[in-house]
């Protein structure tokens, strides 16, 4: 059963647009389904985790307690805002009950909170080795439970390898299972534009890695809509005007400095180096046809969209004959007028612009008190993120981010990415190999590889978001991301490399990186818990 009333009194004076029933109760009973497939057709026997021929499970004979009912009670009205919020707009909490008698109970203000619940519900029931059924060894159970953080991010980059869209809705649904809320795409790339513009077609024509390895209209709706089922937001990122070389085998006219050899270094991060143009009115006309196409596209499923800005070389516009300098006196401005044209149109679409750090903090650019900054270089960036007045999203590479330890950085450089300070840290991708080979067999020690070593899952346990922000501005701390690059991670690795790791970040962003006594998780029960999980 499941009943809705008003929400109480106390709710904002001005609120969203009611959502319509039956799509709230749509969200639930597609959750239920899946809840039943869990249990019954999709769970595990566990017994890796008992002694050597132990009786840890109820004898399949033994008298046995059925669940008699399940009552679902939703006591909040869904807001339209359900299907793609910005961080807070949604009440996730629930509570969760059990009795020795087979009867379950879930209560939650929102149809989302529902869901988190019935997460958790099927995460306490195990598969008999009998194939008598499932069970619930923890009976009586009381649960009251709500995130930390209203934005709970994994960030994947399907540019630099290409992964196909049942790959990534099968990481939506291990993303709900570890209770994220958001998943970022990294779309686009200097190695790849794996994304259908009907009005641009050359765009993936020449930018996919070959025909047919690219996201079409209907299968990036696919994505998203799938995500919003889950309670898992799907946000896009173009990442501009950096990272773009890829546009070149397309418009190359309006790409500067494209794929320098053997010198790419000076000019960019990675190879192809390449960047848009920025004082090109042909960049401008195609940037108002790319918006124009897809940001009416991606809007019905996502508050946000992500419009990049990190790691822009400032060398590399020397070449631009739109601009011919590399002063930051002659860029601010031109970069200025870059973000705001582009985020004049997210807004008109109806999204909240996102950025990475760099365009507030190093560029110092005038943000609209609206846009969300992405930090990912350390803490001191998160708090300067928030003194500026701008809500953060976190992400500390020495945690849960990755440096390319192998490749001279771009313009400006930054002292903490040097080498010899806790460099090569933490992207889940780091310490499975190079992904660019050294320049000289002396220039790189033998046993460093890309961003090395691996960070394990106790590191990301012990990255707190506001450990450098003052208690008056953790408020404007959404929470963090958790980040996956693909230069050297694609289908055939992706799950052994992100997991458990993300699912440590996950509960970090949803219980907090310490219990309640104050103790780090991983130095108690985590290494049970994940063991568990992974199965």
């Amino acid at each position: 059963t499941r009943t809705q009333k008003p929400p109480p009194s106390n709710h904002s004076a001005s609120p969203l647009p009611a959502l319509d029933t039956a799509a709230s109760y749509a969200l639930v009973e597609a959750a239920v389904q899946r809840a039943h497939d869990r249990l019954f057709k999709d769970n595990f026997v566990p017994w890796k985790f008992h002694a050597r021929h132990s009786d840890f499970e109820p004898a399949a004979n033994a008298s046995r307690t059925y669940i008699r009912t399940v009552t679902i009670q939703q006591h909040g009205i869904d807001s339209a805002a359900i299907l793609k919020p910005l961080a807070g707009e949604v009440n996730e909490r629930y509570t969760l009950s059990i009795t020795t008698a087979g009867d379950v109970a879930i209560t939650a203000v929102s149809s989302i909170g529902i869901l988190r619940a019935l997460e958790t519900f099927t995460q306490l029931f195990y598969q008999h080795s009998s194939n008598a059924g499932v069970y619930c060894p923890r009976a009586p159970v009381n649960i009251i439970d709500a995130p930390k953080f209203s934005y709970r991010g994994f960030k994947m980059d399907v540019a630099r390898n290409y992964y196909p869209p049942s790959f990534i809705l099968h990481t939506i649904d291990v993303l709900a299972w570890n209770k994220f809320n958001l998943l970022h795409l990294h779309v686009t790339d200097s190695q790849s534009w794996p994304l259908d513009i009907p009005a641009l077609p050359l765009l993936s024509q020449k930018g996919a890695y070959r025909t047919g390895l690219f996201y079409t209209r209907q299968q990036l709706a696919e994505i998203q809509e799938y995500g919003m089922y889950r309670g898992v937001e799907v946000v896009i990122e173009i990442d501009m005007p950096g990272h773009t070389s890829v546009i070149a085998l397309a418009y190359p006219d309006l790409i500067t400095g494209y794929n320098i050899q053997p010198d790419w270094s000076t000019y960019d991060v990675e190879p192809p180096s390449g960047s848009l143009k920025l004082n090109s009115s042909a960049v401008y006309a195609f940037l108002d046809t790319l918006w124009k196409d897809l940001l009416p596209r991606v809007e019905p499923y996502s508050a946000y969209f992500h419009t990049g800005g990190d790691e822009v070389n400032t060398n590399i516009y020397k070449l631009d004959e739109t601009v011919r300098s590399n002063a930051s006196a002659v860029l601010r401005p031109l970069l200025q007028e870059f973000v705001d044209f582009n985020h004049g149109y997210v807004r008109a679409a109806g999204m909240t612009p996102m950025v990475w750090e760099e365009m507030l903090l190093h560029w110092n650019l005038t943000l609209g008190q609206d846009v969300v900054v992405q930090a990912w270089l350390n803490d001191d960036s998160v708090a300067q993120i928030v003194s500026k007045g701008h809500k953060a999203i976190g992400g500390n590479y020495n945690y849960w981010v990755r440096l390319i330890s192998l490749l001279h950085l771009p313009l400006p450089p930054c002292p903490c990415m040097q080498r010899g300070a806790e460099t090569y840290a933490k992207y889940l991708d780091c310490g499975h190999g190079s992904w660019v080979d050294p320049s000289s067999p002396s220039s790189t020690p033998e046993f460093l590889d890309y961003c090395s070593p691996l960070k394990n899952w106790r590191r990301v346990y012990s990255y707190d978001p506001l450990a450098s922000v003052p208690p008056n501005a953790t408020h404007l701390v959404l929470g963090a991301e958790v980040h996956i690059w693909s230069e050297l991670v694609d289908p055939t690795n992706f799950d052994p490399v992100v997991w458990p790791g993300a699912a440590a970040a996950a509960e970090v962003l949803w219980s907090g990186a310490k219990d309640a006594a104050g103790r780090n998780r991983s130095l108690l029960d985590a290494g049970g818990r994940l063991g568990e999980w992974r199965e």
